[in-house]
């Protein structure tokens, strides 16, 4: 690679970072910030005075805190930035912090549409800057061992992948508040699937060339009660909160599915299917790979309670498959992935090296997401989803993990 990378630092040096949406999932942010440590956190950036407050509080009174990331980015001295605003922002926001010559830690999904990932992608690389997506799942304990065993032939070569995916705080989530707006969201299929799809991708070694999807709005039209439109909707998940039709507050516009189901074809043949249901009373994810000598499946998805199971023997009804692989606790957002995945960032902005998590591959989730949504807007038609450039390929590939 011939073309000058910025942002490369004194491995002695802090790394001073601005926090672009400080508030709800900026908190992750946090985890960056080890005064002494090489790592610390200057600025924030949020509309809600409270949100300000609260991330001033953690980081220091001398912290610098506006309203307008146009003003952090102009602050002296920050080297990097994470950008955690709702997701219809990202683009907006890190195309600035890109312009402003910051590395990026951009929160998934990157973009809500496919050309809004490509100009974010077109924009680091003309300007040499590291842009770091937030596919924390990538992380997490359980989806790394699927991944060492399919790696290790424990299965076989990879044929299927399936993922079901029950969103227990759905209508809390993402009912209430911009989320079930499809021109702030796209779909649940990108907004919430991102994750599971670039999963699926990771594990089975290939990106979806062709989708196509079904899918509902299915319950929560249902409900009357909704918030005004000058309302911040509540979208704290209470158990008290069910059966789902007995929810209140809903966001006033609701228009993207609750329930959908999406095939996807990989570039490499393996097939593929991602199933998501935002009222079902249980939350957890399961995946299931299977290859020519044998499948494995997580059941459970947080650590201490979470087991991976592999079988790789004929056999009739087995419920703990030939092997168990318990997961042990950790401490840490997320299954502890998210200081995981924080520390990486931190680490690859100051030092370099290779990461998990790829540019392309979150450009390539949310490809699949808007093209699963599209699909079932229309029936169920199959969508082919465009590639990124080979250049882009070239100058993202040369960080990820072989």
């Amino acid at each position: 690679m011939s073309q000058e990378i910025k942002g490369v630092m004194d491995k002695n040096s802090e790394l001073r970072i601005g926090v672009i949406g400080c508030g709800g999932r900026g908190r992750l942010a946090r985890h960056a910030h080890k005064p002494g440590q090489g790592s610390r956190l200057v600025a924030g950036c949020d509309i809600r005075p409270e949100a300000l407050s609260e991330f001033q509080e953690f980081c220091g009174e001398d912290t610098f805190v506006c309203t307008d990331y146009r003003e952090l980015l102009e602050q002296p001295g920050i080297d990097a930035v994470f950008v955690t605003t709702p997701d219809y922002w990202h683009e907006e926001h890190a195309l600035a912090a890109l312009d402003a010559g910051k590395a990026i830690y951009l929160e998934k999904p990157m973009t809500i549409t496919t050309a809004g990932c490509d100009r974010v992608l077109e924009k680091a690389r003309a300007n040499g800057l590291k842009l770091f997506l937030g596919h924390n799942m990538r992380h997490m304990s359980f989806v790394q061992e699927m991944k060492k065993l399919i790696e290790n032939g424990a299965i076989g070569e990879v044929k299927a992948g399936w993922c079901r995916h029950f969103v227990a705080y759905g209508g809390d989530a993402y009912f209430k508040d911009w989320h079930a707006e499809r021109s702030k969201a796209t779909s649940m299929l990108l907004q919430k699937g991102a994750h599971d799809i670039d999963v699926l991708h990771w594990l089975c070694g290939g990106y979806s060339r062709r989708v196509t999807a079904l899918g509902n709005l299915t319950v929560y039209n249902q409900i009357e009660d909704r918030h005004d439109p000058s309302e911040r909707g509540d979208a704290s998940w209470r158990l008290e909160n069910w059966p789902p039709l007995s929810q209140k507050g809903m966001n006033p516009v609701i228009d993207v599915e609750d329930l959908s189901m999406m095939n996807m074809e990989l570039d490499n043949g393996v097939l593929c299917s991602y199933q998501q249901c935002h009222y079902s009373p249980d939350g957890w994810r399961n995946y299931t790979i299977i290859g020519t000598e044998g499948r494995v499946e997580n059941l459970g998805d947080s650590p201490g309670s979470c087991v991976v199971q592999l079988w790789n023997k004929r056999c009739h009804y087995k419920a703990d498959g030939d092997v168990q692989y318990p997961m042990e606790p950790v401490t840490g957002g997320h299954g502890g992935a998210d200081p995981a995945i924080v520390g990486e960032f931190v680490r690859f902005v100051r030092e370099g090296g290779s990461i998990k998590t790829s540019a392309i591959a979150a450009r390539n989730s949310v490809a699949a997401g808007c093209a699963g949504a599209e699909s079932l807007r229309q029936g169920g038609v199959p969508v082919v989803i465009p590639a990124p450039s080979s250049g882009l390929v070239d100058y993202f590939g040369q960080w990820v993990e072989s």
